[in-house]
């Protein structure tokens, strides 16, 4: 197999071009090809009279060796990810929390591998949890357990599927296969920004449900931990309670409880299982303060990001994205995260009394905004006294004020931010109109945060429009507050990938070790290798 990089195309071109243009790199007849698959597909706009595609591909031919030392061109050998098999006998099975991107590929491969997981989840399966979520958006109840933050698939579900990862690590090939199989395009395996879309998502998580369960797997939805028992440092049972109908809204509810001995849980709990920290910090699980960020959403025109993006091609090219980076002069890194081309703002709250923004796409991204979080650095010296959670703490105390200036009903309080700047209420909107789908009520965002904050999002958002000309519009639209792009703790875990008590693994983007869908997604990989080689030990 050769792979062959920088192959630049015009912006209108097809497969076929793409193929013709390897066979005039390589001076081939096209019937010397055996096989031609896309490995890498990524828009150069760095010239913006001339933005091309650049890919990159892997051939097979009937005679390879006489082309492998030409330049852009270089031998490989592809592999393919192998679960070990392990018989589970009579042994314990493992105990999975949560069923977001770390908890869905672990109990994967554990059910790939032969150990029959059981996989708990406090919140709805996926088809449900859609109709909760998006009953929520149009103005429906809230419910604590089926939402934006918890159910089958996770936070990550109700975003945009964003595939994208700064690390390169060859379990990612895993993730992108099983998305693939489960009804993805092929195309995220190559695209150089990948993305599902909301819309598809859904029937991915029912369909990698099903191979898990067809492997032995098993679902609990609508059940939560509440608890655990170790014996001299090692897990003994997990506590789990059956939640009703009844239980997100009503105080008094005696829900039925059950114990499963097992000698492992892997904790995917997400960075939003609040209660759960407060339980693994009261069992005496260790756990650390870490830098998080929160900020806001911010709004503009996708027009305009394609313009400023793609200037004369804007029409002819797929909706822009961005990625900004600055630091403003008290030091703190303000930055974008989760950027949603042609998406919506949405609620996201996971908590009564407390509002909490997001932003989500379609697979189409063919919506009239772009919405990003705008997010500052939070260190753990910022959050004051309280102990281990008092990140959650400095987290719950923004998410109660932005309840409040929304009007303590769940709507989005909104600013322009030229207002924000001035330190007034906004009265009026500009040419951008919020997406916020629950509506929204104008406030001074300026009473949302501490001052540092504040003047770390304005300075951020004017050196951005560096960048982008046209970011620190006076009409761009903010919302608060985004506050759940990461985890406040990190669970520290060993060379086995256990916390300070035996069997107890933190996994992915909860417990301080991913940062979104992919890297969850490759953690929770990781984790199951790590109870593979445990069961492995054990039969010994």
């Amino acid at each position: 197999m050769l792979r062959i990089n920088n192959i630049k195309m015009p912006i209108n071109h097809n497969d076929d071009d793409l193929k013709k243009a390897v066979e005039n790199m390589l001076d081939i007849n096209k019937k010397e090809f055996k096989s031609f698959e896309i490995t890498g597909q990524a828009i150069d706009a760095r010239n913006k009279n001339n933005i091309i595609y650049v890919y990159s591909v892997d051939i097979a031919l009937i005679n390879e060796d006489k082309y492998k030392d030409l330049h852009n061109v270089r031998k490989m050998e592809k592999s393919e990810y192998i679960v070990e098999k392990v018989e589970l006998k009579n042994r314990k099975r493992p105990v999975i929390v949560g069923s977001g991107p770390s908890g869905l590929f672990a109990a994967l491969i554990l059910a790939e591998a032969g150990l029959k997981p059981i996989i708990i989840e406090q919140g709805k399966k996926v088809e449900e949890r859609q109709k909760d979520v998006y009953n929520f958006f149009k103005d429906g109840k809230f419910n604590k357990y089926s939402n934006v933050q918890f159910g089958e698939g996770g936070a990550g579900t109700f975003s945009d599927g964003k595939l994208t990862t700064n690390t390169n690590n060859f379990r990612m090939q895993k993730v992108y296969s099983e998305f693939i199989l489960a009804g993805a395009e092929k195309k995220i395996s190559y695209m150089s920004k990948p993305h599902v879309g909301t819309d598809k998502l859904i029937g991915i998580m029912k369909n990698i449900r099903k191979k898990i369960e067809d492997l032995g797997g098993e679902y609990r939805f609508q059940n939560k931990l509440v608890s655990i028992t170790y014996e001299n440092s090692k897990i003994t049972e997990a506590i789990i309670e059956i939640l009703s109908d009844k239980s997100d809204t009503e105080d008094e509810i005696h829900n039925e409880i059950y114990k499963i001995d097992t000698d492992i849980v892997i904790l995917a709990i997400g960075h939003s299982s609040r209660d759960t920290f407060y339980m693994l910090n009261e069992k005496n699980i260790k756990m650390e303060r870490k830098i998080f960020s929160v900020g806001v959403r911010i709004e503009h025109k996708q027009s305009m990001i394609n313009h400023s993006q793609y200037g004369k091609f804007a029409d002819k090219l797929p909706a822009a994205e961005y990625k900004l980076s600055v630091k403003s002069e008290n030091g703190r890194g303000v930055y974008t995260f989760c950027m949603c081309p042609g998406g919506v703002v949405v609620p996201a709250a996971s908590e009564e009394g407390r509002l909490v923004v997001n932003g989500m796409s379609y697979s189409k991204r063919n919506l009239e905004n772009a919405n990003s979080a705008i997010l500052v650095n939070v260190y753990p010296d910022d959050f004051g006294e309280g102990g281990v959670l008092a990140g959650i703490e400095f987290q719950r105390k923004l998410e109660e004020k932005a309840f409040e200036l929304g009007g303590s009903d769940y709507k989005a309080p909104v600013q322009l931010f030229g207002d924000f700047v001035k330190n007034i209420k906004t009265k009026k909107l500009g040419k951008v109109k919020p997406s916020y789908a629950k509506g929204y009520k104008f406030a001074n965002l300026n009473e949302c945060f501490p001052d540092y904050i504040n003047i770390s999002l304005k300075e951020g958002i004017q050196l951005m429009d560096r960048k982008i000309k046209g970011f620190a519009d006076y009409d761009a639209v903010l919302s608060a507050v985004e506050s759940r792009s990461s985890s406040p703790v990190k669970i520290p875990r060993n060379e086995k990938f256990f916390s300070n008590i035996d069997g107890i693994i933190p996994c992915g983007e909860g417990a301080g070790y991913a940062g979104g869908i992919m890297s969850a997604a490759v953690d929770g990989i990781k984790c199951a290798e790590a109870v593979i080689e445990y069961y492995k030990n054990i039969s010994k």
